[in-house]
């Protein structure tokens, strides 16, 4: 088997996104060298998973509220929360507890309501001197919210008709003709 070069051939100057930083933004570029580093030092999965991170595009640095952060949190004492992406603040929470956050940034007012509640919040290069292997460190994301998640997932089988579960599938109508026969009725086959 050769290569068929007309229909695309050699992947050619495709080098992956871990090899080239592909932001401008000076801060995470030294950030990246930084934990880079340090992952290879220390041999320590946490900052191969922050260098991943930072690598990753805007729309995979979703943001995470306070409520989210302090539920997460809790029980967790003397833990540092470590949020590749941006803390927002939630005004739908009346009390924050004390929280010990290192984000790549806050909302003014998240910032705010973390500090008036005895917190602090960290930059990476204060955790790196604080804790380079990651130790005492819960690592969390925010929810990926996306439009299109949710009509992620698997073709469904005969054999395996879970795998669509909590798919969204895209139609044009949610009517009595629209998709309802083969795959969504005992009697049509299968239903997931």
């Amino acid at each position: 088997m050769g290569i068929d070069l007309k229909a695309g051939g050699r992947r050619t100057g495709h080098k992956s996104s871990s090899k080239v930083i592909k932001t401008a933004n000076p801060y995470t570029r030294l950030l990246i060298k930084l934990y880079k580093f340090l992952a290879r030092r220390t041999d320590s999965n946490f900052c191969a998973t922050i260098v991943k991170r930072l690598h990753m595009s805007k729309v995979n640095h979703p943001p995470i509220g306070l409520n989210r952060l302090a539920k997460y949190m809790k029980n967790k004492d003397g833990k540092i929360a470590v949020i590749v992406g941006k803390v927002t603040d939630d005004v739908r929470m009346l009390e924050v507890p004390q929280l010990s956050v290192c984000a790549l940034s806050f909302t003014e007012n998240a910032r705010k309501r973390i500090l008036a509640a005895g917190g602090e919040c960290l930059t990476f290069d204060q955790l790196a001197l604080r804790a380079p292997t990651g130790s005492n460190t819960v690592l969390l994301r925010g929810p990926k919210n996306r439009k299109a998640l949710a009509h992620f997932g698997h073709s469904t089988s005969v054999n395996n008709e879970h795998t669509h579960d909590g798919v969204k599938p895209y139609v044009r109508s949610k009517g009595r003709k629209f998709e309802k026969a083969r795959g969504r009725r005992r009697s049509r086959g299968f239903k997931v």
